[in-house]
């Protein structure tokens, strides 16, 4: 009996474990041929290891306008966000990290920031973003209260902080 209960223990603690998608993959992408992050996405991931050169230095960089961030400010407590990018991609490796930056300028909750990252056939590996309709990358995925209130895709109309600006002044 008493092995029968420690065999149940062991399957309830570690069989979550076993299913859930490991964050920051990397694999050699069959297209591209070369090392790409795939799946969910940490910060973490992208700011430490071999991707973290280009998202280091355009966060570094960046310089976001200050009346923009004001504006994104006043929102954030009711606003998530979703990026599909690819480490493979130059408008990822130039908009990502600077996305972050602004986020951070705005006070808003990174823990509220999902990243997936893409293989070049743009499939997550085991994260299916079907649903998400993605046909260009980057593409950051605006929600306020849960709904979709706007995208910004593959490169902003006029920039990051700007095209953010116009997203959530439509949103009540």
């Amino acid at each position: 009996m008493k092995k029968i209960f420690i065999a149940g223990l062991l399957l309830v603690f570690a069989l979550p474990g076993a299913f859930a998608q490991k964050a920051n993959k990397v694999v050699v992408d069959p297209v591209l041929h070369r090392k790409v992050l795939v799946g969910n996405c940490t910060r973490n991931g992208l700011e430490h290891g071999i991707f973290s050169q280009w998202f280091n230095k355009e966060y570094k960089d960046y310089h976001p306008d200050k009346t923009a961030i004001h504006a994104i400010e006043k929102k954030v407590k009711n606003t998530s966000v979703t990026i599909v990018f690819g480490s493979w991609c130059g408008d990822s490796k130039m908009q990502v990290g600077r996305f972050y930056k602004i986020m951070d300028e705005a006070g808003f909750d990174s823990s509220q920031i999902k990243a997936i990252a893409v293989l070049r056939s743009l499939k997550a590996g085991e994260v299916d973003i079907s649903g998400l309709h993605i046909r260009r990358i980057p593409t950051f995925i605006i929600y306020y209260k849960g709904k979709e209130a706007g995208r910004i895709v593959e490169s902003p109309r006029v920039s990051l902080e700007a095209d953010l600006v116009s997203i959530i002044k439509k949103v009540k």
